[in-house]
């Protein structure tokens, strides 16, 4: 079976961590023989050193921009086997499914470019007509939320056995130290925010928010860190237009071992986006013990139940006044670290293989 691992190149975003994950566990097993693909002609050579090991790499000399182009518009071909060589199953992970003589599930992790067209890149915007077409083509669609899952059935009109919801697992976040994450941060309290920079991740409103909601303490920072995206000037003018601009730090894309520091040190983790599909970084704080603040918003009262302080993420008030509950209330804190540890305990990677292997024998 093959899998699509275009999202391990380059910095390392939340689908990158996905695939990462599931391949990683996959590749345990003795029911499934992975190999991954990737949609692109610069990074092609670079495939094989960013897979697991027990992983094969499959490659082609085809332009990524050229191929998307030739499937939006309805072509057959290239077919996923271009790639691949003769598979059972290919499990696009990141909206672009292939044809292909194989089976094929293509995962749509949220309905962005459904919901909210405005916050989204002309990239994104096409994602619509390439899952049309490769519903047409009779792929199965599979997605990380029960929420997401009913968005996917009302918007493309399918039966409900065309998509299936299955959770993603979390990855390696355990470990980190809280010494080093205060370094990175600038001092020992911080208010944390993980992703990259852009509309719906609703930065403007948290600095806003830090600003009003930080007051007591002057000495807790927020540190916002994530590669830059395409909402950079809102960030940067809500960031110079805070009276407490000197105590927000923006760290920019960090490592993984940097990413574990920030999560073990952070006092509370804030994460009041707009619209999620399934909320991999909240999870992944709460494994590493801490407090979750997160917007009330798409499937996170779903993904996060009531282990996070869930607000109205288009209040700046009730945002304001989570960050302060959960700052100056060291009980209320512990309380839902204590939540947080129990409730992770349900995403992990070989649950989520195990229902991968079953959905992939039952779609070959």
């Amino acid at each position: 079976m093959a899998l699509d691992g275009t999202p391990l190149l380059g910095h390392r975003t939340g689908i990158g961590e996905v695939t990462e994950g599931l391949l990683t566990a996959l590749a345990t097993r003795d029911d499934v023989r992975p190999v991954a693909y990737a949609l692109t002609w610069r990074g092609r050579n670079d495939l094989a050193a960013a897979l697991p090991a027990g992983v094969g790499a499959a490659t082609a000399r085809l332009p990524a921009r050229l191929v998307r182009e030739l499937w939006g518009r309805g072509a057959s071909w290239p077919r996923a086997e271009r790639w691949t060589g003769v598979v059972d199953v290919v499990h696009a992970l990141n909206y672009v499914a292939p044809p292909a003589d194989a089976a094929v599930i293509v995962a749509v992790h949220d309905l962005t470019f459904v919901r909210f067209p405005e916050l989204c890149t002309p990239d994104t915007l096409r994602y619509r007509g390439l899952i049309r077409r490769a519903i047409a083509r009779g792929a199965l669609v599979q997605t990380g939320s029960e929420f997401v899952a009913g968005e996917i059935r009302d918007e493309f009109g399918l039966d409900p056995a065309r998509v299936v919801a299955i959770p993603w697992g979390i990855g390696a976040v355990t470990g980190g130290r809280p010494d080093a994450g205060g370094r990175i941060a600038g001092g020992p309290r911080y208010v944390l925010e993980l992703g990259a920079i852009e509309p719906r991740k609703n930065l403007p409103a948290l600095v806003r928010a830090f600003s009003a909601g930080a007051t007591g303490d002057p000495e807790v920072r927020l540190v916002v860190a994530g590669p830059d995206g395409w909402d950079q000037e809102g960030f940067d003018a809500a960031v110079e237009g805070s009276p407490e601009r000197k105590r927000i730090v923006r760290l920019g894309y960090v490592t993984s071992e940097e990413r574990r520091d920030l999560l073990a040190g952070a006092t509370v983790f804030a994460y009041p986006t707009r619209y999620e599909g399934f909320g991999l970084p909240p999870l992944e704080a709460m494994a590493a013990g801490t407090a979750v603040l997160a917007g009330w918003a798409g499937s996170l009262p779903e993904i996060l139940g009531d282990a996070a302080l869930l607000v109205d993420p288009d209040d700046d008030d009730a945002i304001a006044a989570g960050l302060a509950e959960l700052l100056d209330d060291p009980t209320k804190r512990a309380e839902f670290v204590a939540r947080g540890a129990e409730h992770v305990r349900r995403f992990t990677w070989d649950r989520t293989a195990t229902r991968f292997a079953e959905l992939y024998r039952t779609v070959a």
